[in-house]
């Protein structure tokens, strides 16, 4: 989940922070797992508790409406979190956010998948804050069997401060694809076939934060957050899952079938022409970073930047 700053070079204390996050995260989903139904498909809507719950400071995590909106709010000293209550492998896994307004520099809000171990799979949808008046930027990243440093970075076509918009992503057997506002950003496909980890092993709880990036997030680090503009809220909809539930870290069932299961589902598994054109303008105008064309970190250009990487 850990980020390439603007001139390729890594914060030592940002990693640090993360990490420590992120290992909090997981063992408070942990904690908070239970057994449940092999797979479902969650109806909509769905309460934050249903398949959700508060992994910080309650006093930073505020459940409205009924468990359908939930506030995360960043303040000095306090990291606001939540975890989902059981993992998976594959699903379609998203949230409506509106991100916090006005001077957010320093601030990364976030929902991610990761499983735990030095080996872990991990998913990431980042939002770096930034001084007023400019736009957020979206991260994503891609960990597989712990190889990650697969950082795309765009710019939103929107205000995502002023209202909800949908962020997802779309995992199965060969493709994952990262959504915004039902719009393909991003692919990750299957090539084990030349030598490519793939993220199918590994069930992940899914995990959400506002926290303190003021190292790295912004500019690099150039500004970071202002406390004086503290609490930094952002609110999350969309508590529903619809995914294959990981029992006993038993992925059996999810990993081979049943063979009627969407995730298995041949056209699950390619994007469609449209969705492919739409796609490549996406690639051409919004995305600014992208690890497959840093020709200083990678002199050797990744083995999946090279094959066909919208899984045509």
């Amino acid at each position: 989940m850990f980020v390439i700053l603007q001139a390729g070079v890594r914060s030592t204390a940002g990693m640090a922070m993360f990490t420590g996050i992120r290992s909090l995260l997981v063992l408070g989903f942990v904690a908070a797992a239970f057994l449940a139904v092999v797979c479902h498909a969650a109806e909509f809507p769905v309460t934050f508790d249903a398949n959700f719950v508060v992994t910080s400071d309650g006093n930073h995590a505020q459940i409205l409406d009924g468990g359908q909106v939930v506030n995360l709010a960043l303040v000095e000293y306090s990291t606001a979190t939540f975890a989902s209550k059981s993992s998976y492998l594959f699903g379609n896994i998203g949230f409506n956010l509106k991100l916090a307004p006005g001077y957010s520099a320093g601030t990364v809000t976030t929902f991610f998948l990761a499983s735990s171990g030095d080996a872990h799979d991990e998913l990431d949808f980042e939002f770096l804050g930034n001084v007023s008046g400019q736009p957020y930027s979206l991260q994503t990243n891609v960990f597989a069997h712990g190889v990650g440093n697969r950082e795309q970075r765009i710019n939103l076509w929107f205000d995502p401060t002023a209202e909800f918009h949908s962020y997802t992503l779309r995992w199965t057997r060969e493709l994952i694809t990262f959504y915004v506002d039902n719009t393909p950003i991003r692919v990750f496909r299957n090539n084990e076939a030349i030598g490519v980890p793939y993220l199918n092993s590994q069930p992940m709880p899914i995990l959400a934060a506002v926290w303190d990036g003021s190292t790295w997030a912004t500019q690099g680090g150039k500004y970071p957050i202002d406390w004086a503009y503290q609490p930094f809220v952002a609110s999350y909809q969309g508590f529903g899952v619809d995914g294959c539930l990981v029992v006993n870290n038993d992925i059996s069932y999810c990993a081979a079938g049943p063979v009627d299961a969407w995730w298995n589902a041949q056209h699950y598994q390619y994007l469609t022409p449209e969705q492919i054109t739409t796609l490549k303008y996406v690639q051409s105008n919004y995305v600014y970073y992208d690890y497959c064309n840093d020709k200083v970190r990678y002199p050797i250009v990744p083995p999946e930047c090279v094959k066909n990487w919208y899984g045509s």
